[in-house]
């Protein structure tokens, strides 16, 4: 069981992170607020909190900047239906504390606007969860909005937030060209969006 990589980060996405360590590249699945937080710190030391997914025909690493977003992420999967990709979708829409918070609160339809979750499954994470999930210590770092440089700030007609953000969503499991169209919407609303508010937004409509 691997409990962290800490090492150089050489290339960083909305949705994964390369991170070089004893000479080698491991790619590691993240949600948005780790992201953020990693954020203009590509060539510079990085440690992120992992948790191996190994099934027969994969094998993958999902990591967090505090091990109590990883903690919160486990504690999903272990409701039935909700895998590892609906995990971090979830951690992607929501702060883990605003996950904390929906679920402690029992707030299903704030949790089912979440991309496939539903009324169903929604409830029946806060009904599994409830009485576990406010025991989760979330630590520091349950938001990451200020790890965002400016310097990431386009405005819309350079595109490059756009195509991030159209890339990271189709990662996610989105079709691109509704993707796009759900960008666009958000763009055109707040030109100078960060990334990860684009993407949030655009998952609701999704």
């Amino acid at each position: 069981m691997i409990d962290y990589i800490h090492g150089e980060l050489t290339e960083l996405n909305p949705t994964y992170a390369v991170v070089e360590a004893g000479g080698i590249g491991y790619e590691i699945n993240i949600a948005l607020p780790c992201y953020s937080a990693l954020v203009g710190k590509e060539g510079e030391k990085a440690k992120l909190f992992v948790t191996e997914i190994i099934r027969e025909d994969t094998h993958d690493l999902f990591g967090f900047f505090t091990k109590g977003e990883r903690e919160l992420f486990l504690m999903l999967m272990t409701v039935s239906g909700i895998g590892a990709n609906t995990a971090r979708l979830i951690l992607s829409s929501y702060t883990a504390a605003e996950v904390r918070q929906i679920i402690a609160t029992g707030n299903s339809k704030v949790l089912s606007q979440v991309k496939g979750l539903g009324p169903k499954t929604a409830q029946r994470i806060i009904v599994d969860l409830k009485d576990k999930v406010l025991k989760v210590d979330l630590g520091t770092g349950d938001s990451n909005d200020s790890a965002i440089p400016s310097d990431v700030l386009f405005p819309v007609e350079s595109n490059p937030i756009k195509d991030e953000a159209v890339s990271a969503l189709t990662m996610l499991g989105f079709a691109a060209a509704a993707s796009s169209k759900a960008v666009d919407k958000v763009l055109k609303a707040e030109p100078t969006a960060k990334v990860e508010a684009v993407i949030k937004a655009a998952l609701k409509m999704l």
